[in-house]
Formats: C-alpha cells, sequence, structure tokens
C-alpha cells in the first residue's frame, strides 16, 4: 500500500473571516460552538477527534464508567453547523507575520486564531517520575491507568513473594486536588466493595492507598471547612493521607519523600499539577508563569490583534480584582473565556467595541464516594454543604455538563447501577496482559 502524504489540509477559502482555534478542550468547544450562525469560517485542530470530560476520568480508570461514556466526537457535535470544519492534527508553530499556523497536516491561514490547547502534566522536572508515574489527563491515560490496576490484582495472584504482593495491591496518588481526592476515594471504594468479590485468593487488609498532598490541607482552591471534610470522609474510608509531603523519586518500585520516608508501590497516580507547553513562533515575552500565554482584558495574546488565548493556555495578571494572579486552571474560566472571545471575535468584525471578561465564580466541589462529597457553592445561592446533599448537587452538575444526550443517559444508568449493586461494571482491561511480574 502506498504511504499517504500529506502536505495540505484541503480547507477551502469562502472568502469569510476564518477563525482558528487550537484545541478541542471546554475553552475551544465554548468558541466553536459561539460562532454557530455567523458568517464566518471555523476551523479546529485537535489532536484527538473527540472532546472529553476530563473531570469524570478517574471513574473510567476506577471501572466505574465506559469510555464512550465521557468523549463525543467533534464531527458529531459540529455536523450540521455551517462552515464548520474540524482536521485531526497538531499545531507545530504559529507565523504570525504571515496569519498563518503550521501543523502536522500542513499550513492554515487564518483572520483570527484561538489559543485552547489546554495544559500537559507538570513532573516538576522530575524525570523518573515521568517516566514511571501514571498521569490522568486524557481518555488515554484512563484506560492505562485502567489497566495497570486490574493487572496488579491479577498479577498479584501469581506470585508468593510478601513485598512484591504488597506492591502491587498498594497505590499513592500524588496531589490533594479534586483529581487526586476522588481517585483516593474511587479506589477505597473498589476495595471495600468491588476487589475482594473478584479476588477472594488476596487479603485486601494488605491494600494500602496513600494521598499524598505537598501543602498542609486538601483542596486548596476550597474552602477550610471542605478541606477538612474531605481528610476526614478519606480517613474513614481508610486512605492514608499525607499532607506536607512531597515526592523526590519515583523508580516504578519505590517512592521517597521529601522528609526522608519512602514507600513501596508499583502505581504512582500523579496528579500534582499542570503546565502548558507554548507553540513555537509568538515573543517570548508573552510566555508567563507555567507557559501560559499572557492575555488582556479581553483574552488577546499581548502584542497581537488577532491572537487569543483561554482557559488552561492564559494568564490575565493584574485584571480581576479577585484573581491577581489569574484565573484557575480548571474548566468554568475556560468555557467563560470561550463564550467571550467567540462574541468578541463577532464584534471586532462588526467594528464594534469589545466586551472585558469578567469572571462569574460559580463556587467548587469535589466527591469522595457515595453520600460524601463538598460543595461550595457561590452562585445561584451561597451555600457549602457537605455529604449526601453536597453528593447529589456534584452528580447533578456533572451530569448536566456532559455533552451529549447519550452521554447523560449512559453515565446515569452506570450510577444508578453502582449505587444500587455496589459494583463496577467496567473492569475490563484492554491491552494484552504481561505474562509474568518482575
Amino acid at each position: 500500500m502506498p504511504k499517504l502524504i500529506t502536505t495540505r489540509t484541503r480547507i477551502a477559502d469562502l472568502g469569510k473571516p476564518r477563525i482558528v482555534i487550537i484545541g478541542g478542550g471546554f475553552g475551544g468547544l465554548e468558541v466553536a460552538k459561539g460562532m454557530a450562525g455567523f458568517k464566518a469560517q471555523t476551523v479546529v485542530f485537535d489532536k484527538y477527534n473527540h472532546h472529553c470530560f476530563q473531570p469524570l476520568l478517574y471513574q473510567v480508570a476506577s471501572s466505574g464508567l465506559d469510555t464512550g461514556s465521557i468523549v463525543f466526537p467533534f464531527r458529531r457535535r459540529f455536523g450540521n453547523q455551517k462552515d464548520f470544519f474540524f482536521r485531526l492534527g497538531e499545531v507545530t508553530s504559529i507565523k504570525p507575520e504571515e496569519n498563518q499556523i503550521e501543523t502536522s497536516i500542513g499550513s492554515v491561514k487564518y483572520d483570527y486564531l484561538v489559543l485552547a490547547n489546554g495544559a500537559t502534566t507538570n513532573y516538576y522536572g522530575m524525570k523518573d517520575v515521568e517516566e514511571h508515574a501514571a498521569p490522568l489527563k486524557n481518555i488515554i491515560d484512563s484506560i492505562k491507568l485502567r489497566n495497570k490496576i486490574i493487572q496488579n490484582f491479577e498479577l498479584a495472584l501469581l506470585t508468593d513473594d510478601a513485598e512484591l504482593m504488597n506492591a502491587l495491591m498498594d497505590f499513592v496518588i500524588v496531589g490533594g486536588g479534586p483529581t487526586g481526592v476522588e481517585m483516593a476515594g474511587a479506589l477505597a471504594e473498589l476495595k471495600s466493595h468491588v476487589l475482594p468479590r473478584d479476588y477472594p485468593e488476596l487479603e485486601f487488609s494488605h491494600m494500602d492507598i496513600h494521598l499524598v498532598e505537598a501543602t498542609g490541607r486538601l483542596l486548596n482552591g476550597m474552602s477550610d471547612m471542605a478541606g477538612n471534610k474531605a481528610l476526614q470522609y478519606l480517613q474513614e474510608m481508610g486512605v492514608k493521607v499525607h499532607l506536607n509531603t512531597a515526592v523526590k523519586s519515583y523508580d516504578g518500585h519505590e517512592v521517597l519523600f521529601n522528609n526522608g520516608t519512602k514507600l513501596i508501590s508499583r502505581t504512582l497516580v500523579w496528579a500534582a499539577g499542570v503546565t502548558v507547553k507554548p507553540i513555537a513562533g509568538l515573543n517570548a515575552e508573552v510566555i508567563g508563569r507555567s507557559g501560559r500565554m499572557k492575555v488582556d482584558e479581553f483574552n488577546r495574546v499581548k502584542g497581537y490583534d488577532n491572537i487569543f488565548a483561554i482557559g488552561d493556555a492564559a494568564i490575565m495578571e493584574g485584571v480581576d480584582k479577585n484573581f491577581p494572579n489569574g484565573h484557575p486552571q480548571v474548566a468554568p474560566p475556560a468555557m467563560q473565556q470561550g463564550k467571550l472571545v467567540a462574541k468578541n471575535i463577532q464584534r471586532i468584525i462588526a467594528k464594534k467595541k469589545l466586551v472585558p471578561f469578567k469572571y462569574t465564580d460559580q463556587g467548587s466541589m469535589a466527591t469522595i464516594g457515595r453520600n460524601k462529597a463538598v460543595v461550595d457553592l457561590k452562585l445561584p445561592v451561597r451555600l457549602k454543604t457537605q455529604g449526601t446533599l453536597a453528593w447529589l448537587i456534584w452528580m447533578f452538575v456533572h451530569l448536566m455538563s456532559l455533552v451529549g444526550a447519550r452521554n447523560r443517559v449512559m453515565v446515569l444508568i452506570n450510577w444508578v447501577s453502582s449505587y444500587l449493586t455496589y459494583d463496577k461494571s467496567n473492569r475490563v482491561i484492554i491491552a494484552r496482559p504481561k505474562d509474568g511480574v518482575s
């Protein structure tokens, strides 16, 4: 079969303004949606062909949901939107003087460019951790982690070495934010309700779940009440929480901490931070903390009139008095910025005055397990609650935030089934299992 060589993207010039969006995450999706019905050409570039609902990745990794429940193809979402184009490819550089981007599948001209390329896992320069830890940033990560979790128990049955068996059954989660807290809670529920039925030959008193946080509390973006309650819930569920503790190294077997202590585990889940990999071509002066693009109050990259950055890729410093060092790298700011950027691009084309971004903080939430969650609501009402009510609020918000009615139905069915049966139905290994362990 002849090798396919792609040198052009086959996007016709329609004689309309062209908006190119790099990344189809929460922010990029809102920009594309906001251009519907406007006389412009919208082009989305992404290295995956789907949007992924990242807040529920931990549930795929812990066998609670199947992969299809939290991803949605771009072409299906925008199939009926006129003048919309999606291209599967990776953007390698920007040529702002030519209003052009270079990609893995060719070059594309733009009139307006939106950087919504999100963030990647930050290992803080620890190459050994990067090599051996399990990240949780996309659907592939979640599948790999689920494979590893289940394979660990299959392999634990095959060894008489007590230390190796414990290393396979022990888990270390690094990062006390929502992802780390939720992953630790999900593993604790597997230990209590699911795994002992699947592996009756194993002694689950030997299974330890460690949650490691470098600061003195959990859920730093939430209230002290929420952080303290999350700690209480996790400890009641048997999770060993290590505060004021940071990882120094991990070789795939031994975790070394900054206080000199060590843990033995074959699985370290890294949920400790993110960074942005800047796209080449823009002035170095616009690259801010953690690789984020410095933007003005309209989310324009500083020094450029027709290039915008939103969400994780942007940092708006000194504009919002409530967030002087930039907005948090979570979905709500990205979505709100995406909606406004779409409107402002239309206003530029219509020669109207731009509207500055103002973040509406609706609050934060995290779930720890069945009937256990913490919620700090700011809108529509101010409410700080924990327990069953918080758990129901968390489920409702996440369910309604999913893209696609089918996905909402499938997730709801899985949640109801899991609640009634104490079961996780997606305990499947989608990989060739290892024949042994060393």
